[in-house]
């Protein structure tokens, strides 16, 4: 593994993230420096730090009884982790990309904090339906296929116009569940993560466009790494109006809809 960026860094700050087994400082880490390292070293990580209370696993459970409180904590904790995950990548990648601007960088600094405060989120609600962080399995998936990206344009395709905008269709989705069910509370929590992730998924949008030159459905596509394809990009229904706020082009949108894989090309 590369060196450490230098002490009191933005970028060893980054650093320090993502390699913390400390599952209080993944929660709550301390607020970065002012600071940017005056010439940044491209710097790949390998793999997160874990904190003990997490087991992961090659397979996850799939999310189901969520009339049990138990049954929503589970799914809560599957969402808790997929927030680590994000802020762990977007800690990431700017280490990774050094070269990009400025600019850039520090919006991915910014959505670190969101997608901790979304953590805290989800650790309150598992801990109000009586469950722990740690009483569930977590699979690492988004490890597994993100630090695939070479190219800072494949990087914002998997994020923010991927991974990122299919959680505009899955929190609407399980608002809509939690609510049939009668947990208004853990329904509000997605309302105001699906809100939030808008603005990240117009991040995406404004820097593929910047990076790539263009966006239109196929340039995003090719820019996806192999194997992610946008099977794995969309909820079913898509949350048109949200992805449209976020700057999603209609027929970018209605070509998402409509793809099937049958469609993929080179």
């Amino acid at each position: 593994m590369s060196l450490a960026p230098e002490a009191g860094t933005v970028e060893r700050w980054a650093w320090d993230y993502v390699l913390s087994t400390s599952l209080e400082h993944k929660l709550n880490p301390p607020s970065p420096p002012d600071v940017w390292s005056a010439e940044p070293v491209a710097t790949r990580i390998a793999a997160p730090g874990r904190p003990p209370e997490l087991r992961v696993v090659p397979r996850a459970e799939k999310l189901r009884g969520f009339r049990s409180p138990r049954g929503r904590a589970r799914a809560m904790h599957t969402f808790f982790h997929h927030e680590l995950q994000a802020a762990e990548l977007m800690a990431w990648a700017l280490l990774a990309f050094a070269d990009t601007p400025r600019e850039f960088r520090e919006g991915l600094l910014r959505m670190v904090g969101d997608e901790t405060r979304h953590m805290r989120m989800y650790a309150a609600e598992i801990d109000r339906l009586g469950q722990r962080i740690g009483d569930f399995a977590v699979r690492d998936w988004f490890w597994q296929r993100v630090p695939g990206c070479r190219e800072v344009t494949s990087f914002v395709a998997v994020m923010g116009l991927g991974l990122e905008s299919a959680n505009l269709d899955h929190s609407a989705a399980l608002a809509r569940e939690l609510r049939s069910v009668g947990d208004e509370q853990a329904a509000r929590v997605q309302d105001v993560v699906g809100l939030e992730e808008i603005a990240h998924v117009r991040f995406g949008v404004r820097w593929f466009t910047a990076f790539a030159g263009r966006l239109d459905f196929d340039s995003w596509r090719r820019a996806l790494p192999a194997p992610l394809s946008p099977l794995l990009m969309r909820g079913r229904p898509l949350r048109r109006d949200a992805r449209e706020r976020a700057g999603q082009p209609p027929e970018f949108i209605d070509e998402l809809e409509r793809w099937t894989p049958e469609e993929r090309g080179p």
